[in-house]
């Protein structure tokens, strides 16, 4: 692939995006340009209504913007796709299907007239054990925890070898520590995909961790985009040694101090 293509996988282009509202127009974004480059993880951090779940669906194809342009691998977003898949905070699993079912349809819908079912059920049970859930691929959801619904999320979307991961505060609703070995766990998953990432998160211990730059976001309405950091700490990264690391600590207070003087500015 062109380098050019490459430093610029997924490309946003002076991007607006207004609702109607019953009290009028509602602009959410204004001006937004951003470049990402193919394998990066990205998160998207901001105060609640600032525009960062709007600005995943714009990606994910999901929403059009009222102006401006998207991209992804060189070609215009228009609608959704499966080179982008979007993990949700709610893992959206089908209850009556098992963890195999879930991700098999899914398999079956982007690959089924191309491939033939052992193929799909070979690809099925290569991306639940990318996530480590071979063991429980005939289990229904309401036989499994929280985390493993999420991983079982995870893996359906990468089941479908997406060129870009969009993940809408995937682990929102778990628990400290379920969170911590989710987050873990996905830096693996990362690592051997190789994909793009673009995530959304309100967890600034989790955007330093999982990120190779942080886009902070300004608040609403017009929200754009303040400032970008970049997460130069080196790979495979451990959660233990990282607490200690002073240039994490700084990393970390940069986000801190952004997300703080917006808000102060806001509440002024």
């Amino acid at each position: 692939m062109d380098k050019t293509l490459q430093d610029r996988y997924v490309l946003i282009e002076n991007v607006n995006m207004e609702f109607v509202t019953k009290k009028g127009v509602f602009q959410a974004l204004k001006d937004i340009n951003l470049n990402i480059k193919e394998g990066e993880f990205i998160s998207i951090i901001g105060h609640s209504g600032c525009g960062k779940s709007t600005v995943l669906n714009l990606i994910a194809g999901l929403l059009e913007p009222t102006s401006g342009h998207l991209f992804c691998a060189g070609r215009e977003i228009a609608k959704p796709g499966p080179e982008r898949a979007v993990v949700f905070q709610n893992h959206s699993l089908l209850p009556w299907l098992t963890c195999f079912e879930n991700v098999f349809l899914a398999v079956e819908r982007v690959f089924g007239d191309k491939e033939s079912k052992m193929q799909l059920s070979a690809r099925t049970k290569a991306a639940l054990e990318l996530v480590g859930l071979s063991h429980a691929i005939d289990k229904r959801p309401n036989e499994i925890s929280g985390g493993m619904k999420q991983r079982v999320g995870i893996a359906r979307a990468l089941a479908m070898e997406p060129k870009v991961l969009l993940l809408d505060e995937p682990f929102g609703a778990l628990d400290a520590l379920t969170r911590a070995g989710l987050q873990d766990e996905l830096m693996k998953i990362m690592a051997k995909s190789g994909c793009t990432a673009i995530m959304v998160t309100h967890d600034v211990d989790e955007a330093v961790l999982l990120s190779d730059r942080i886009v902070m976001m300004t608040n609403g309405p017009s929200a754009t985009i303040g400032e970008v950091l970049p997460v130069d700490l080196a790979r495979p990264r451990r959660r233990l040694e990282l607490a200690e690391d002073p240039h994490y600590n700084h990393l970390r207070s940069e986000v801190l101090k952004f997300l703080y003087e917006r808000h102060a500015k806001k509440a002024a």
